[in-house]
């Protein structure tokens, strides 16, 4: 694979900007929401806020994990918010957004590590917005099954879990986290419910090799994932795990088709895309 060590210019990104932005923005405070756009310093956030789409992160702003590539605040979290799922609900319908993405720290603090607020989020904006398409990028719930069968049982038109590193590097960058559990939560989800479509993503440049990144990919297609999505991992701040190299765009372009041969649905792989990048266009 063919990478470079210094920051390259296709990396850099336009300032946010447009109506539809500021209103997004003005809207995420005067709700009090959370978004992964912001806490994981998303590249896309001006692309996505513009079209007035975004990913809600439910469950606060502060994860009890520490995985060292996350720009999210690590810590105790606070409270649970009973009325954040109405919120959010109501803002997906001020936004009129027809399809909506919806994710959250983890919460191993928590007896029911969060599926509470998960279900009436999800039933809550359903109620509000009949005619919506949802995507849920859940955390492992420590594997749990019947928790992830709770949200199965919801029926979101994909679910997605990130696998983010190849199985060497995991325990490193992932610290709480476990690869073959990752993968099993992906594998339970499609034994639970063989018609709702699953989703992943891995990113590139913290010192994989090739033929690891094609393991991974081979290990989830084995776990009968739809939908990869592969991209530039960018460090948050000097605190995080390091960026080791760049990948040309050509490689990404390679590893999409080498992914479609395998047989994914869809395969979102470039320098700048991350887990919910072109997240609607993942339904059709």
């Amino acid at each position: 694979m063919n990478f470079i060590q210094k920051k390259p210019h296709w990396i850099r990104v336009k300032i946010p900007i447009g109506k539809n932005y500021r209103e997004l923005q003005k809207l995420v405070h005067l709700h009090k929401l959370n978004t992964i756009c912001q806490s994981g310093s998303c590249p896309n956030i001006g692309e996505c806020w513009g079209k007035g789409v975004a990913t809600f992160m439910i469950l606060g702003n502060v994860c009890t994990r520490s995985c060292k590539f996350c720009g999210v605040e690590t810590g105790k979290p606070k409270n649970v918010d009973w009325k954040e799922p109405e919120r959010v609900a109501e803002s997906i319908k001020i936004l009129k957004i027809k399809h909506a993405v919806i994710t959250s720290v983890n919460r191993d603090d928590l007896k029911d590590m969060g599926v509470s607020i998960w279900i009436q989020t999800i039933q809550k904006t359903r109620l509000i917005n009949p005619n919506l398409t949802i995507e849920t990028l859940i955390p492992d719930f420590k594997g749990n099954k019947k928790i992830i069968n709770q949200i199965v049982d919801l029926h979101p038109e994909v679910i997605s879990h990130n696998v983010e590193t190849v199985y060497r590097l995991t325990k490193e960058i992932r610290v709480q986290a476990k690869y073959h559990r990752s993968l099993e939560v992906l594998q339970t989800i499609k034994k639970i419910n063989k018609n709702i479509r699953t989703k992943t993503g891995i990113m590139l440049g913290l010192g994989e090799k090739e033929h690891e990144i094609l393991e991974t990919m081979r290990d989830i297609r084995n776990s009968k994932v739809d939908i990869l999505t592969i991209g530039q991992y960018l460090r948050p701040s000097l605190k995080h795990y390091p960026v080791r190299f760049f990948v040309l765009p050509d490689e990404f372009k390679k590893l999409k088709e080498i992914g479609l041969n395998m047989g994914f649905k869809y395969v979102e792989s470039g320098p700048l895309v991350r887990s919910s990048y072109r997240a609607d266009k993942h339904i059709i």
